[in-house]
């Protein structure tokens, strides 16, 4: 190797140390602010490495009721909603990967024609409304069984997948559902993963569906309860009973608490995650 390209890689290796460490310093900064305590954040509100370590915007999240509710109502949310978005995306990927499916030029074009034209707020509302599911539980899980994009990218997957898996499933009596859940599915799991990946990390990060659909406390999902603990702890603090809301480190603690699950789960999908997209995009 010669001079010019150890400093070539030098160059490279320190653009990209930067690069992750201005990706990563901001979630160090946030989990470091969650857990100090209020008053020495206000008296300074940059720093890396606190004098007094604290739990009270823990303490003040946890405290609240409603919290373990709708963290309970989100995780339920994802799970149900991951699993049955999976199923609704690929069984309909599947079927359209097949040229012997009738219509399949049709199903096609009204899928394309969804991604083109949104129907906006008002007739996704009165759908949900005259199928009866105001405030309840599938208002949040119906609306992102599938999304068009995702169809389109798992079929291009299921396109290549060779016939002759089908045909020997067939010889072996199997039918077309079976084939899709004892052959297909299983040869499938890198983009089942990566995809299982999108779908939770929506659903955990469920808001704007749980204002526009839910009225019942019981049924808030944790994002929309964390924005209302945010606007609480903004409001002037009550002087009377001496209780003091850190309200700077309590919009840190939120984003700790609500961006852990996802961090957690993630290392575990990393290896499918970045085959599955790879799989997806090149079997075009």
């Amino acid at each position: 190797m010669d001079r010019s390209s150890k400093w070539l890689d030098v160059f490279i290796y320190t653009a990209l140390f930067l690069f992750s460490l201005s990706t990563v310093l901001p979630f160090i900064y946030i989990t470091i602010v969650s857990f100090t305590e209020p008053h020495e954040f206000i008296s300074t509100p940059v720093m890396l490495f606190p004098k007094t370590w604290s739990l009270a915007s823990y303490r003040y999240i946890m405290s609240n009721n409603s919290f373990m509710n709708s963290f309970f109502i989100t995780a339920l949310l994802t799970i149900v909603g991951t699993v049955g978005a999976l199923l609704v995306t690929s069984g309909l990927a599947y079927g359209l990967s097949r040229k012997r499916l009738k219509g399949r030029n049709f199903i096609l074009t009204s899928i394309l024609f969804t991604m083109l034209f949104n129907p906006g707020i008002m007739p996704n509302y009165l759908l949900i409304r005259n199928l009866g599911l105001l405030n309840s539980f599938w208002a949040l899980v119906l609306p992102g069984l599938a999304t068009a994009f995702y169809v389109l990218l798992m079929k291009s997957f299921f396109q290549d997948v060779p016939a002759e898996l089908e045909e020997s499933g067939k010889m072996d009596g199997c039918s077309d559902v079976g084939i899709f859940f004892r052959i297909i599915l299983p040869i499938s799991l890198p983009v089942i993963a990566a995809f299982s990946l999108f779908y939770g990390v929506a659903y955990w990060n469920t808001y704007f569906n749980g204002v526009l659909y839910i009225n019942k406390d019981t049924l808030r999902p944790l994002q929309v309860v964390l924005q209302q603990m945010l606007a609480a702890s903004a409001a002037p603090p009550d002087e009377a009973s001496g209780i003091v809301i850190p309200a700077e480190t309590v919009k840190m603690a939120a984003v700790v608490l609500a961006a852990v699950p996802i961090v957690m789960v993630y290392p575990f999908l990393q290896k499918y995650f970045v085959k599955g997209l790879t799989l997806g995009s090149v079997k075009g």
